[in-house]
């Protein structure tokens, strides 16, 4: 019996997930530390020629080696598989002259450096390459003798035979290109990076929410990049026109929209007995166009909710604005049944309805000025009114409906 539904073993998949978020989340943070040094723009790319390649001018200039660890052992020693791992990688590509020989090879690891290890001359810092070449030489010596020795098998002997069939000057040469950098921040850790990058892009009071809007667009940037042949790369002026534009939805004048909430598939069949649906049924609206309310009413209801919740919004701008709403649609119904007269007939009636239900399609009353996407939480709001039955499409809506909100007697 399993102790625990959420309790990792042996084979979960866990530690591989986290490496990969590490990956899109680390490229995110590397891109926006290089914005405002490059100014002739960069490619990100993700899963090509390594974990992440940053391109200039249509040559590959850097590429990162990422190593992420739950535990933050140092454990990156001299034979260590993330170092050899990353070696054999860097020495397969630039002998199949995938890699320039000009590129900047990076491995970073959420691991410490062990004192006494061959990695400690390959620093940013305090470099001494000769002495990282003397000591990848003198591991593969020594792993060497040890295979020649009987019933002694070599771990990485495949990656070791790469570097000792690599000729000195290319040896030196590769050692020249490869740094370092270990006791990276993790996956955690790199939320506080992410915000310090962007504390100057968003009011003090809003940064985490801009970092979610930022990070929940190249999540899913990130994914096309990998999964679709025809966008596997991210220019830098794509991350520059995204942070401008959150920068607008984040003014006083504004309010930011939530992708996540525009791109979530809603399930129409958890509102068929909402009372805005009744609302559209009685007006005999066809059901795609009841699946729109449907899908507006959830933008508009997830979207204030969450404004409400990170203060952007305040209960007496929703009150506000939703009385201005009302006093749109009043005039409208007002003026439409008038014209019907006391004795319509239903189908009179059904007609009216339709009429005011398509102006209530067409509107768009943006709750800041500057807002974007306005005309569909303009659509679901009403949807929510309608929901309350503060307002209504069909002209006896309120006696039809009625019942709808009557709550049952308790015994």
């Amino acid at each position: 019996m399993s102790s625990g539904s959420n309790q990792h073993t042996q084979f979960s998949a866990g530690d591989s997930a986290l490496g990969y978020l590490y990956q899109v989340r680390l490229a995110l943070l590397l891109a926006l530390e290089r914005l405002p040094q490059e100014d002739d723009g960069f490619v990100v790319y993700l899963e090509t020629l390594d974990d992440i390649v940053f391109e200039q001018q249509g040559t590959p200039r850097e590429l990162l080696q990422l190593k992420h660890h739950k535990k933050k052992a140092a454990n990156l020693t001299d034979r260590s598989e993330d170092l050899w791992k990353s070696l054999r990688v860097w020495i397969e590509g630039r002998k199949a002259g995938a890699i320039p020989h000009d590129a900047k090879l990076f491995l970073i690891t959420t691991s410490s450096a062990g004192s006494d290890s061959l990695v400690q001359y390959l620093l940013k810092e305090n470099r001494d390459e000769m002495e990282a070449v003397k000591g990848l030489r003198d591991v593969v010596s020594l792993e060497e003798s040890k295979r020649k020795e009987k019933g002694k098998t070599v771990v990485n002997e495949k990656r070791y035979s790469l570097f000792r069939n690599l000729e000195p000057e290319e040896q030196e040469a590769l050692v020249h290109s490869i740094t370092v950098f270990p006791h990276t921040p993790d996956i955690i850790d790199l939320n506080q990076e992410l915000q310090s990058c962007l504390y100057y892009a968003a009011p003090r009071d809003h940064q985490q929410s801009f970092l979610e809007g930022l990070e929940g667009w190249w999540y899913r940037r990130s994914i096309q990049c990998i999964g679709d042949p025809r966008s596997f790369r991210i220019y830098s002026s794509e991350i520059d026109s995204k942070i401008k534009d959150l920068r607008e939805q984040y003014q006083s004048n504004s309010l930011p929209i939530y992708e996540d909430i525009f791109d979530a598939e809603v399930d129409g069949s958890a509102y068929d007995e909402a009372v805005f649906v009744k609302q559209a049924q009685l007006a005999e609206i066809s059901e795609k166009r009841i699946f729109t309310a449907i899908r507006d009413y959830y933008r508009a209801f997830e979207q204030r909710s969450r404004w409400l919740r990170e203060e952007l919004l305040y209960i007496s701008d929703l009150e506000k604005y939703e009385r201005r709403l009302k006093e749109e649609w009043e005039i409208v119904f007002d003026r439409i049944t008038d014209e019907l007269g006391a004795e319509a007939a239903e189908s009179a009636k059904i007609e009216a309805a339709k009429r005011i239900y398509a102006w209530v399609e067409d509107r768009d009353y943006p709750l800041r000025p500057r807002m974007q996407e306005s005309s569909s939480i303009t659509r679901g709001s009403f949807q929510i009114l309608s929901d309350n039955l503060d307002i209504g499409w069909h002209p006896d809506f309120e006696t039809r409906l009625k019942y709808l909100l009557e709550l049952p007697e308790v015994s």
